[in-house]
């Protein structure tokens, strides 16, 4: 009886209880799902072009494809980037390949224009009057040396000078006895001689201390720049003992450097003074030059010869023992009046070669035909005019930022 009692009322029980709770999960499913594909959908959906954003993309001078093409638009470089990335920009001239030579130089000193101060004796810094990078004249002290070879120096000078005196006073009494005629000639022409050796040794020893920069009071070898510049480079301290030879300062006059270039010996016949040429140094803007003298004979080791070049109008800029480039305008060759270019300005995009044109905010790139290359110089066939700016020592850096900035 008891069976029979809870079977009945464990089924109705059961029933709705499941049925509730499958509709419930039917509900729940079904919401789910709608949320879930709501957020799934949503990110892969293309995303719809606002109004005229075809049209403006069309409207670009009729050319769709080109100013889509990589490379086609103006890149904004900064002039202060130039100079920190050494960027160079030069004018693009009319000559011929076979009339054009690139190299690699080395900024030196014109004569005259670097001194090397030396210490005239052995002994003890005492004084230093200048430091490195300092401006100083010619014949301003730079140092001050205590040495006994200085010592040995003044006391020469001194009895030198005293025997000179001496042997001018006996040659003046010698001569008058002999006008007199009590004295004999002999006498008067020996006293003449040993004034001439007394002099002599009187000059040698006054030329030794001046030579020797000997200080009035003879204790001390004082340290002169023999030109007016700047010290550019020190080697002595103070209380350090130098011998003779020894390089304490270096200075660096005001003026003009030169420039020497190294030419291979099969090219030096198709030099000659006169000969115009551009320097490019690290700073990036481009100097003009003339070839002012060629060694006439080669290195034996690198079996090359020197070419000298002095810069036209401004060469302050340059700094002694720099490397610098070189671009040679030889007279001798074929003119063909083609432009030409150095072929570092020459970069690749797509597959084309293009230079970059200088603009009034950055540089633009144009397509260009390259015929002829050799030595370091390309030539243009089309594509540019002469008189046009470009870039051309470290071009590939301007090539890097456009591509840079079409993937961003």
């Amino acid at each position: 009886m008891i069976e029979q009692n809870n079977q009945p009322r464990g089924r109705s029980v059961g029933l709705p209880v499941v049925a509730i709770a499958v509709v419930v999960a039917v509900a729940l499913g079904f919401g789910s799902a709608r949320m879930i594909g709501a957020r799934t959908v949503a990110p892969v959906a293309p995303a719809q072009a606002p109004a005229g954003a075809v049209a403006a993309g069309s409207a670009k001078d009729g050319k769709d494809a080109k100013a889509d093409a990589p490379g086609d638009g103006e890149i904004r470089i900064p002039a202060e980037y130039l100079a920190i990335a050494r960027i160079a920009v030069e004018t693009v001239g009319v000559g011929a390949i076979s009339s054009e030579m690139t190299g690699a130089g080395t900024v030196t000193a014109a004569p005259g224009g670097e001194a090397v101060i030396q210490s005239r004796a052995s002994g003890n810094v005492t004084r230093i009057n200048r430091q490195l990078g300092d401006s100083v004249k010619a014949g301003d002290i730079l140092a001050r040396i205590d040495s006994l070879e200085a010592a040995a120096m003044s006391a020469e000078r001194s009895t030198t000078g005293a025997r000179a005196a001496l042997a001018r006073k006996t040659y003046a009494r010698e001569k008058s006895l002999s006008d007199q005629g009590v004295t004999p000639r002999q006498d008067v022409d020996a006293a003449q001689a040993g004034l001439a050796v007394a002099d002599a040794e009187a000059r040698r020893a006054m030329m030794v201390a001046r030579a020797a920069n000997l200080s009035e009071d003879g204790t001390s070898i004082a340290v002169i720049s023999p030109i007016a510049g700047k010290i550019a480079a020190q080697s002595v301290t103070l209380g350090a003992f130098v011998q003779p030879q020894t390089e304490l300062f270096r200075v660096a006059g005001k003026g003009k450097p030169l420039v020497e270039v190294s030419v291979a010996a099969d090219e030096v016949n198709r030099i000659g003074a006169g000969d115009r040429a551009t320097i490019v140094p690290a700073s990036g803007m481009p100097i003009e030059a003339t070839v002012r003298s060629i060694t006439p004979t080669v290195n034996s080791a690198t079996r090359a010869a020197t070419v000298l070049l002095t810069p036209v109008s401004d060469g302050t800029t340059l700094v002694v023992g720099e490397g610098v480039q070189i671009r040679l305008h030889l007279r001798s060759g074929q003119s063909s009046g083609s432009l030409v270019v150095p072929e570092d300005a020459v970069q690749n995009l797509d597959g084309r070669d293009v230079l970059f044109v200088r603009t009034a905010n950055g540089f633009r790139p144009t397509r260009v035909l390259v015929g002829t290359r050799s030595r370091g110089v390309a030539q243009i066939v089309d594509g540019i005019k002469a008189g046009e700016q470009v870039a051309t020592r470290n071009a590939f850096l301007i090539k890097a930022d456009m591509v840079k900035a079409e993937k961003e």
